[in-house]
């Protein structure tokens, strides 16, 4: 019987299982100084584009970063950080992360496909067992800091990665300021709340945008939602990040935005969060 019971994606595409007996997740995980796990109750917050500054935050102040992707059918991950198109290999005994021009180390179901459109049709089990894999059998190394981007919701993927690392640094969690979005998000602070998960703070995104030529704050999502719901819940609140036309061209160029754009009022608010999250450690 193959010790993941069935559940691993060898299984899957071979129907046989190369999950070693000995569990290779807490030597994995003890080779990581800090984990932060990015959650969002609601989709369209841009949970992936800070997920994937942040990392780059870190380790622009000279830390040794790694981003698990563990949205399975819709990652954005690498696409974001400019390795999107790449394979994983593997060197024997561990998958080898790809690795971005600033050194973060990416994983995703993005890098094992044979063809970016492919879509994976996988249920709950298989998700979980791949998710395991992705931490205990890739060649992750020495981090300073793993940061971890989950699909949004509160469902088998943001399940599976809290129950393997319950003693992470915390879940960072996004929100855009409007009513409609902080209702949804706050499941996610009962769901932390529920698997004894500690919560690092409350991200608000897309929180007002200042015209470039006139200079004039517009707050098109209004403004201070996540604030008040960190105030709400008892929660940190780690910063807000304006709405910028250049995070979304960094984005889809694969470019990194805060050190592309160093001296821009976003890049500074997210530099201002990923000190925030230093402390913590």
């Amino acid at each position: 019987m193959a010790d993941c019971n069935g559940n691993c994606s060898a299984c899957a595409s071979k129907g046989t299982c190369s999950t070693p007996k000995e569990d290779p997740v807490k030597p994995t995980l003890a080779k990581i100084g800090h984990i932060f796990i990015v959650l969002s109750g609601k989709g369209g917050v841009g949970k992936s584009t800070v997920t994937a500054n942040i990392a780059l935050g870190l380790a622009a102040r000279g830390q040794r970063v790694g981003v698990l992707d563990i949205d399975v059918h819709g990652p954005s991950i690498p696409k974001i950080l400019g390795v999107q198109g790449e394979r994983a290999m593997g060197d024997g005994e561990k998958l080898i992360p790809s690795e971005t021009a600033s050194g973060v180390k990416v994983m995703s179901t993005a890098l094992i496909l044979e063809k970016p459109d492919d879509p994976i049709v996988w249920r709950g089990p298989l998700k979980a067992g791949v998710i395991k894999q992705f931490i205990g059998e890739v060649a992750w190394g020495e981090l300073d800091y793993l940061v971890v981007d989950c699909p949004p919701g509160t469902g088998d993927e943001p399940l599976s990665i809290c129950q393997l690392i319950p003693d992470a640094d915390g879940a960072v969690i996004v929100t855009t300021p409007q009513q409609i979005s902080t209702l949804d998000v706050s499941k996610s602070i009962s769901f932390c709340n529920q698997l004894g998960m500690r919560i690092a703070g409350i991200v608000e995104n897309m929180s007002g945008f200042t015209c470039p030529h006139c200079g004039e704050f517009t707050p098109i999502f209004r403004t201070g939602g996540g604030e008040k719901l960190a105030k709400d819940y008892g929660l940190p609140f780690l910063g807000k990040l304006p709405i910028a036309t250049e995070i979304g061209e960094a984005g889809d160029a694969g470019e990194p935005f805060v050190t592309k754009y160093p001296e821009s009022p976003a890049a500074k608010a997210f530099l201002a969060i990923v000190d925030n999250l230093m402390s913590i450690g």
